[in-house]
């Protein structure tokens, strides 16, 4: 695919919609392209934390800095595929798999009651106590057979997660 200031070829979005399991259209992919162009200010083919953290729904998110350590200096292949979790075309395991590297802070595959705890502080700042937060999280984690001290792998994730009822679709705008 060369640089960002290259045009890309019919291979390219063939190549990249088989990379992210055709999660979006060619005429997606295309619009991806050119916002990949837009935030790789320096045309290097890969884009910083400093680049994403210019895209003010990104920098006001409260989950930003988890979403930067999965981010940091992707290449356009790589950039659609982590954008394909938010697809509606992703398979509710690959929804499942995007959050589960969000929870899994420190990447060894993994996710520990305190790791869930920090993503839960982060989304709910002050709107609810600790105790409540530590509350809540017990009780869901009691509900599908887990405990405080359980390690939870990604399958324990699809286990809870796909049994929740839980439809998560979001859009990505590509324009």
């Amino acid at each position: 695919m060369g640089t960002a200031s290259s045009m890309l070829t019919q291979y390219d979005i063939e190549e990249v919609q088989d990379y992210c399991n055709h999660s979006f259209s060619q005429q997606e992919i295309v619009s991806l392209y050119q916002r990949f162009c837009q935030l790789d200010r320096n045309g290097g083919g890969f884009i910083s934390s400093d680049e994403f953290m210019s895209v003010p729904e990104f920098a006001v998110n409260p989950l930003s800095q988890r979403l930067l350590r999965m981010l940091e200096g992707l290449n356009f292949k790589e950039f659609v595929a982590f954008l394909s979790a938010f697809s509606s075309r992703a398979s509710l395991h690959q929804k499942i798999e995007f959050i589960f590297k969000v929870y899994d802070s420190d990447g060894h595959g993994k996710v520990k009651f305190d790791d869930v705890l920090n993503v839960l502080r982060d989304l709910t700042g002050s709107y609810i106590s600790e105790e409540q937060r530590k509350q809540v999280l017990a009780h869901v984690l009691e509900e599908a057979g887990y405990k405080e001290d359980s390690l939870l792998v990604l399958a324990d994730f699809m286990k809870i997660l796909g049994n929740s009822g839980l439809k998560m679709e979001v859009e990505v705008p590509v324009d």
